[in-house]
């Protein structure tokens, strides 16, 4: 059994996968090409495969000679609603869509995992599920929908895994940490409804803008002054809108923003704290409120049991000095709903590299990643199968 060796095989088939997929990404519940790629060749692997889960979701089956336990490893497919500005032969060829977040790479690293464990079907004491995710970047995402439709029975999962790329991490590093490793991601929006009129005459007005600029600065009090400072917690505002013109004091205003938290229990706390404060601040300038308030993916929590095995491969794997404990990310992920359900671990495989100019962040027009790592990725994955199934 050389890993490494099969592996290395069909890299250049996996970097030519990872560089379709980034040419041609697709918005949430819009991966149509994406999913029939995935699903022929899985096919063509002579895997059993579901389509059409969570309306453009994937799961490819591969079931051992003797029934065992059930692993599901999952990787997310979507992309974000971002320009490219990178130059590189493999640009988005989709105007205002890319691969920002390494989907692309998680893909094409668990089409390569499924190619290589295929060879050791017969060795297999249980059953391998591969789920392709649609939405991850688009809340309430793809996650709970394919649970609900019941890719965690039938056989019954016992364990989840997935990756995420990380370009905070060199290439070559992973990072893996026990209990929560990513936030709650919730989502606000504050309708400010005031009474327009011309921007002369002011004082006919209700300024809905004068309005959102109190609320605005208000809000920061809450992580400011009622939030434990030695709590993890953030709230931005990241959207304001209002009017068209230079000299019409507009009838309405748009705040949107978004807030984390590692506690459920605080999340909720704090919407209700968001929706007091901007209702008295709309008030005391003769104007109204609306709050939507919109309850995101949960805390992403690693089991710790699963964290010490997952850790122990990633040593055998990059070297003891190369796995890290990673600090929680602020970040949202809905793989966390796979983790509420089952025992499992989301981990960070690093993808910087400072030499070739990759360094950008997630969700950066200029985002790019360390092709090679894939290798990792696949070899992390294969060896978890194959510690749980032989």
């Amino acid at each position: 059994m050389n890993i490494k060796e099969e592996i290395k095989e069909i890299m250049p088939e996996v970097i030519n996968l990872r560089r379709t997929f980034h040419m041609h990404p697709e918005l949430g519940f819009q991966e149509f090409e994406t999913s029939q790629i995935i699903s022929s060749y899985l096919e063509n692997l002579g895997l059993e495969v579901k389509k059409n889960i969570a309306k453009t979701g994937v799961l490819g089956i591969l079931k051992g000679k003797e029934e065992g336990k059930t692993v599901l490893i999952r990787a997310d497919i979507d992309a974000l609603p971002i320009e490219e500005l990178n130059d590189v032969p493999y640009k988005s060829k989709n105007k205002g869509a890319m691969h920002a977040c390494g989907h692309d790479g998680h893909t094409a690293i668990l089409l390569g995992t499924a190619k290589v464990l295929t060879k050791y079907k017969d060795l297999l004491k249980g059953t391998v599920k591969f789920a392709f995710q649609p939405a991850e970047e688009l809340p309430p995402g793809g996650a709970e929908l394919m649970i609900k439709e019941g890719i965690l029975e039938n056989p019954n999962v016992d364990k989840v895994y997935a990756l995420h790329l990380a370009n905070h991490l060199p290439a070559g590093k992973i990072g893996i940490r026990e209990g929560i490793f990513c936030a709650q991601a919730d989502a606000f929006t504050i309708k400010v409804k005031g009474k327009g009129g011309h921007g002369s005459a002011p004082d006919k007005t209700v300024d809905p803008i004068i309005i959102s600029t109190y609320i605005v600065q208000a809000l920061q009090v809450i992580p400011s002054r009622e939030i434990d400072p030695h709590t993890p917690f953030v709230l931005s505002v990241c959207k304001i809108q209002s009017g068209n013109a230079f000299n019409v004091i507009p009838e309405e205003a748009e705040i949107k923003g978004t807030v984390r938290s590692f506690d459920k229990m605080l999340a909720e706390k704090v919407a209700k704290r968001i929706e007091i404060i901007s209702k008295n601040i709309a008030q005391a300038f003769r104007g109204e409120v609306e709050l939507e308030y919109e309850f995101g993916y949960p805390p992403g929590k690693n089991d710790e049991k699963e964290a010490k095995f997952v850790r122990k491969i990633a040593e055998e794997v990059v070297g003891k000095e190369n796995v890290e404990e990673d600090k929680p990310s602020m970040g949202g992920e809905d793989f966390s709903y796979f983790l509420e359900e089952r025992p499992g671990v989301m981990f960070w495989l690093g993808s910087r590299n400072e030499e070739k100019g990759l360094i950008h962040p997630h969700h950066s027009s200029y985002f790019d990643f360390d092709e090679s790592v894939m290798a990792i990725g696949i070899e992390m994955f294969v060896r978890i199968v194959l510690e749980n199934l032989l």
